[in-house]
């Protein structure tokens, strides 16, 4: 059952603890009480503010699996604390795999590439972090956790909304695959992987006829182009920072030399977003 009293007050105390500089936020503006406020957590965890006020007021319905594990990143808990909430909600924890944590050093290097683009996403593509000018380059994401965060699950069952040329589909569809193929392998039997495997399967004869070639290869780098509704193509050199489990992935798109992607990035810096960035700030 939920202990809802006690997971209120973990979540408020939580909140407290974290300054706004933290998050990426500017530290001058006023606040009544510490830490951050409701809506920023919930804003940053990708839920809506009254769900999260809910949890933190013991009330409303219980949270599910994904939007506790997206709060706990929004909170920034390490393991031992993300159980501690799976545990007042009454669920067991997910497994101790990277996937299902970032680590806020991964985050605050993430922060100080303020020029970039960055995603931070899981090996299955779940997004889990992106700066603002990811945010910005990027086709707009639901406001929830769920496979519609998932860059795999978009790219072959969403194929309109695919931010790439259509000359470039055929390979970056054969690389989602190809690395897609080696996580499976390496985490076979995982109940994440199989299910987006299976379903993937189900709903896209294109990912089917990909699959069955059982080609694989980790993809460590790539160079690709975003197709950006007001500032056009931007040919990046994509990056990819695997943490030690290889269970989270950072990828940093540097503007391709020789083109004119350096300008396009910086103009979109200055449009800026009004969101905030991360599924956990937060995607991946």
């Amino acid at each position: 059952m939920t202990d809802r009293s006690e997971l209120a007050d973990f979540l408020r105390r939580r909140r407290e603890l974290l300054r706004p500089s933290d998050v990426g936020l500017p530290d001058g503006l006023r606040r009544r009480t510490p830490g951050l406020r409701r809506e920023e957590i919930a804003s940053l965890a990708g839920v809506s503010t009254d769900h999260y006020t809910r949890l933190e007021q013991a009330r409303g319905s219980a949270p599910s699996e994904s939007v506790l594990s997206a709060i706990a990143r929004a909170l920034q808990c390490d393991l031992d604390e993300r159980d501690h909430l799976f545990y007042l909600a009454g669920m067991t924890p997910p497994a101790r795999r990277a996937g299902n944590y970032v680590r806020p050093g991964l985050i605050a290097l993430a922060r100080r590439l303020t020029d970039i683009p960055v995603v931070i996403c899981t090996d299955t593509g779940e997004l889990a972090w992106l700066n603002p000018l990811a945010t910005a380059l990027l086709p707009p994401l639901p406001d929830r956790p769920g496979r519609g965060r998932n860059l795999m699950w978009r790219w072959f069952t969403e194929p309109d909304l695919r931010p790439a040329p259509t000359e470039d589909w055929d390979r970056m569809s054969a690389g989602h695959v190809m690395d897609l193929r080696a996580t499976y392998a390496r985490r076979a039997g995982d109940p994440d992987i199989t299910s987006l495997v299976h379903d993937l399967l189900e709903v896209s004869e294109e990912f089917r006829r990909l699959w069955e070639r059982h080609e694989v290869a980790v993809r460590r780098a790539d160079v690709k182009t975003f197709v950006h509704p007001e500032v056009g193509a931007v040919a990046v050199r994509c990056e990819v920072l695997l943490t030690e489990e290889a269970d989270v992935k950072l990828l940093a798109y540097f503007p391709l030399e020789g083109t004119d992607a350096a300008e396009k990035l910086e103009l979109l810096r200055v449009i800026g977003t009004q969101q905030l960035a991360p599924v956990d700030s937060s995607p991946g």
